[in-house]
């Protein structure tokens, strides 16, 4: 088995184009399996011995996303094997993934995106980076790893946009608001002035590309300075520019181009977010609602 897991992420890397981050998983994950199975022959495992590795994770405690996950990347590996020729049917398909509760995503309300925007003070690096990237990622809904790729030609200071490489190695061109711009352009010249030579548009102390987990700390620091409820993370700030886009009347097509969603069921969940506010719009938009308040009057 470990030859084929070899040659899928091969696969993964190659033709498909995903992430680092997504290749370690699925290798974490596919070596997990193929430990439990004792390196057994892909062509001799069924959907049962594919439950029974399930259970073990159930034993281990492992949360039901979790086990989702790892049974995810194991119908995508015999996926692979199937359409290659190297199994004659994907076992995996006959197995069902465990029922996840779904939680709605966390979000900041107006004013609290307002007073983080706020924090970072100064003209210096530090500061005049960390405020560009906080208006950033709340003015286009970024991925965190689409931040922290994003190099200086990838900006059009003129028209303000900024061209993004999303999952799958997909790219999209994407509006950048008028006071995210602003702070971009107040950080260039504490960029270019301290002689450092990457070419990516956000960088550390040392000169390098920002790393993911380094805007994770910086989002961290200053959601505590503002005292905001649990840790923030990038992907709070992408539900943020999201739901109030939604709050504003924009429709879920023009967000799903945004948010870099393959699917519109992706950006569907944002509608539950807010049933009250959807409610509103309803009923001072349509027509039935409208003629149904009419005849309260009477």
């Amino acid at each position: 088995m470990k030859e084929r897991i070899e040659q899928f992420l091969v696969f993964l890397n190659a033709e498909v184009g995903a992430s680092s981050h997504t290749i370690k998983a699925y290798t974490e994950d596919l070596n997990e399996f193929q430990g439990f199975l004792e390196n057994k022959r892909p062509q001799s495992i069924d959907n049962l011995d594919i439950r029974s590795f399930l259970a073990s994770l159930h034993q281990k405690g492992l949360k039901k996303t979790s086990v989702a996950r790892k049974l995810a990347t194991v119908r995508s590996f015999f996926k692979y094997l199937h359409r290659e020729g190297h199994v004659k049917k994907n076992p995996a398909r006959l197995v069902s993934s465990p029922k996840i509760p779904k939680k709605l995503p966390r979000f900041l309300t107006v004013d609290e995106a307002f007073v983080l925007m706020e924090k970072p003070l100064g003209e210096t690096f530090k500061p005049s980076r960390d405020k560009a990237i906080l208006e950033l990622l709340y003015s286009s809904g970024l991925r965190v790893s689409e931040l922290t790729s994003l190099d200086i030609g990838d900006l059009d200071i003129k028209e303000s946009l900024v061209r993004v490489k999303g999952k799958g190695r997909k790219e999209r061109i994407i509006p950048v608001g008028s006071k995210a711009m602003y702070a971009i352009q107040n950080y260039l010249p504490e960029r270019i002035s301290s002689k450092r030579k990457s070419q990516a548009l956000f960088l550390n102390n040392r000169g390098g590309r920002l790393t993911q987990r380094s805007v994770r700390r910086i989002l961290i620091h200053y959601s505590r300075m503002v005292s905001l409820k649990g840790d923030l993370s990038p992907h709070v700030l992408r539900h943020t520019f999201a739901t109030h886009l939604l709050h504003e009347g924009a429709d879920l097509r023009s967000i799903q181009e945004l948010l870099g969603h393959s699917s519109l069921s992706t950006t569907q969940k944002y509608t539950h977010v807010d049933i009250k506010h959807l409610m509103e719009v309803y009923d001072k938009a349509h027509p039935l609602a409208k003629e149904t308040d009419k005849l309260k009057i009477k």
